[in-house]
């Protein structure tokens, strides 16, 4: 009973996330190319082959770069919605394309996925959590507010990939124009520090272990002011940055938290030794 998880890549540059359990695995998103995919799962020692399915979150290019080709090569069915497909102008393999209803859970194996609506300036934009058994990832990045959704599946996770975007003081005294200052921080824009910290705190589940801090702005976070935010509130629970430089180890979510790397079970194409 158990979850499988690493940041690929999260920013603006690209975001992909990979959840998975000891048979198959799901990508969140494809953001970055089908190389640099493939060369940071090979550093982590993970098999491309065990990915099942590509979920996309909505037509962002940080979010759909690499994954025609990833999909192509690799055969993997892309999980998508029609509005989703059309406004980010994707054509793929008919066989491969397969549509999805909010909270209607969708099995890949023996995970199941479940995509929820949320708020963000795109066409048709959803988030995710990934389950195995009683364990739940979630991926909630790109999300402009706190809405009943989030919440709703933020209190089900062992583990999630949750936005903390910008620093409110950091965007207001920044460079960015007013319109893109107003956009990032409107309610359908991206999460701030303060409001990661909000849902946090007031809606984590008591067997919540591992926090991703996700999408970090280049220009108006830093990460130790994010994860700063965080550490009188984190309590037992691991806080971790989600880089837009490099990957993440892969980490192993229980519902009792992090496994003794001594006592990690064999999942095909991983290494034990990363842990």
């Amino acid at each position: 009973m158990s979850l499988f998880t690493a940041s690929l890549n999260s920013g603006s540059n690209g975001n992909c996330y990979y959840v998975g359990n000891s048979n198959e695995a799901v990508l969140i998103d494809a953001g970055i190319s089908c190389r640099e995919t493939e060369n940071r799962m090979a550093r982590l020692g993970l098999n491309i082959n065990s990915v099942k399915a590509i979920f996309i979150s909505h037509e962002h290019n940080d979010h759909i770069k690499g994954v025609k080709v990833l999909s192509k090569k690799y055969k993997i069915p892309v999980y998508i919605t029609e509005s989703t497909m059309h406004s980010g102008r994707l054509i793929f393999n008919k066989e491969l394309v397969n549509d999805f209803k909010p909270h209607e859970t969708i099995s890949i194996g023996n995970l199941q996925v479940i995509p929820f609506p949320k708020l963000h300036d795109a066409a048709d934009p959803y988030s995710f959590v990934v389950k195995h058994e009683e364990v739940c990832v979630g991926v909630m990045t790109d999300i402009g507010s706190n809405c009943k959704h989030v919440i709703n599946y933020f209190k089900q996770c062992h583990a999630v990939y949750l936005e903390a975007n910008y620093d409110a003081m950091m965007l207001e005294t920044g460079h960015y124009p007013i319109y893109l200052k107003r956009r990032i921080s409107g309610d359908k824009g991206h999460l701030s520090n303060e409001q990661a910290v909000e849902l946090f705190t007031k809606h984590r589940a008591p067997f919540l272990s591992h926090v991703f801090l996700s999408h970090l702005s280049k220009e108006n976070n830093d990460a130790q002011i994010a994860t700063a935010a965080f550490e009188e509130h984190r309590g037992n629970i691991e806080v971790i940055v989600a880089s837009r430089y490099k990957e993440t180890r892969v980490f192993h979510i229980t519902g009792n938290g992090l496994i003794n790397p001594a006592e990690e079970p064999n999942l095909p194409g991983v290494q034990t030794a990363l842990f």
